[in-house]
């Protein structure tokens, strides 16, 4: 009898030591994170978790404001991706060697967005901002990609000074600006017009295009930084992304996808 209680415990410790070694063989999960701007989270957050179970690597998406971003990963020099808002970030920083190889994941396109049923019948004219039965609220132009392109967008139109100065306040991001919708707080905003088709937007808000004239598509930049550890896993990332499922993905969140428009 204590032989074969003997033989039990010297089989359950080598079963214990197996374990152990299997997990210490077991290579480590390598980790990646994204910087990501406040509009394009969805989509990206579904591409990640695909993403995840296809390689051994965990993904973190940090949000925020494009130019909020690019200070925090410039700060850090910690991190692996970058996509903000719009292009400007890009040739705007390009020079201080952060931002490596890119690839277009899809377009953003700035639009007036209204409540459900457009009560005051507010038109597809930046000047409807200006009416006296309207209130507007924009977005920070010193914070996020969708600020930045109004203010692009109404100084192209010759009058982003009077917007600001009828303007409630300036909402950080394209999420301030919905909220601000949901809460009764305007009557219009100026935001990317993608996130006016998520699920939860669509039940309060109406979209109205602008003339691309005025409101050209704005190529959304995938960027690699430079002091990226993971760059061949990056790199499949990118092409993940811009491939045809992570562009079907873009399309299902109300993006224009990258074969819209000539890159």
């Amino acid at each position: 009898m204590l032989h074969t209680h003997l033989y039990k415990l010297l089989a359950v410790f080598f079963l214990c030591m197996v374990q152990v070694a299997s997990v210490l063989a077991a290579p480590a999960k390598a980790e990646m994170l994204i910087y990501c701007g406040i509009t394009m989270i969805r989509p990206m957050t579904e591409i990640s978790h695909l993403f995840e179970q296809r390689e051994n690597v965990k993904v973190t998406l940090a949000q925020g404001g494009s130019e909020d971003l690019y200070q925090s990963l410039k700060k850090s020099g910690v991190g692996d991706l970058y996509l903000p808002g719009e292009p400007t970030f890009r040739s705007k920083y390009l020079a201080e060697g952060l931002l490596a190889e890119v690839v277009t994941v899809g377009y953003n396109q700035l639009a007036i967005m209204v409540k459900k049923g457009n009560p005051k019948q507010i038109k597809g004219d930046v000047k409807e901002l200006l009416r006296h039965d309207v209130t507007s609220i924009i977005g920070n132009a010193e914070s996020g990609s969708v600020g930045k392109e109004t203010k692009d967008v109404l100084t192209a139109a010759g009058i982003y000074a009077k917007v600001l100065d009828a303007s409630v306040y300036l909402a950080p991001d394209s999420r301030g600006l919905n909220n601000a919708m949901k809460n009764g707080e305007a009557d219009a905003i100026l935001n990317w017009r993608a996130t006016g088709f998520f699920p939860d937007n669509a039940k309060f808000v109406e979209v109205i295009d602008l003339n691309p004239k005025l409101a050209p598509p704005q190529a959304l930049l995938l960027n690699q930084l430079t002091f990226s550890k993971n760059k061949e896993q990056v790199k499949r990332f990118m092409q993940f992304t811009a491939g045809e499922e992570g562009q079907a993905i873009f399309r299902k969140y109300g993006f224009l996808d990258n074969k819209s428009l000539p890159r």
